[in-house]
């Protein structure tokens, strides 16, 4: 594991799209979009030294979302693959924000976006926490290294309808 970052989106989950994950629409359900950018928030939790798994929970440590938006752009459909590649946004001593963006992974078109707050709980208090040492210092490095990219277009995005003028 590093603690060295590229200045770019890192990959953090891939996929193809099962006859499971359609809708009576013939495209993805937005459930399992959601579930795709799970798989992406782990990949990066991951790549941070929060890996999803026995050993962090066994350390006592796991990260909760908080709070999360979702944009859709273009279907996908059956078989399509798609990836998923995120952005650190901003972080703080125990809390990360993260976006990602979901493409489809042979033509490269968006498919749809994700912002997500997460925070680090200590899994015996089921409280927020500080990220342990080593944790830490990924997240800064991370922020660093991320600090340069343009801000996503959809990142702030506020839901609402839009006042459009009678005629």
């Amino acid at each position: 594991m590093t603690d060295r970052f590229p200045a770019a989106v890192l990959p953090t989950a891939q996929g193809r799209v099962p006859a499971e994950w359609t809708d009576y629409n013939g495209h993805m359900n937005v459930a399992y979009y959601v579930l795709a950018f799970d798989r992406g928030t782990d990949g990066l939790l991951a790549q941070l030294g929060m890996a999803p798994d026995a050993v962090q929970l066994d350390a006592g440590g796991s990260a909760f979302v908080l709070e999360m938006h979702v944009t859709y752009d273009r279907e996908l459909t059956l078989d399509d693959e798609w990836s998923v590649h995120s952005q650190l946004i901003d972080a703080d001593h125990k809390r990360i924000h993260l976006f990602h963006e979901m493409r489809h992974a042979r033509e490269g078109w968006l498919a749809a976006s994700n912002e997500v707050i997460a925070m680090h709980i200590d899994m015996a208090s089921r409280r927020s926490a500080p990220f342990p040492p080593d944790v830490q210092r990924r997240v800064d490095a991370l922020k660093d290294a991320h600090a340069a990219l343009p801000r996503p277009e959809a990142l702030g995005r506020i839901i609402g309808l839009r006042k459009v003028p009678a005629k």
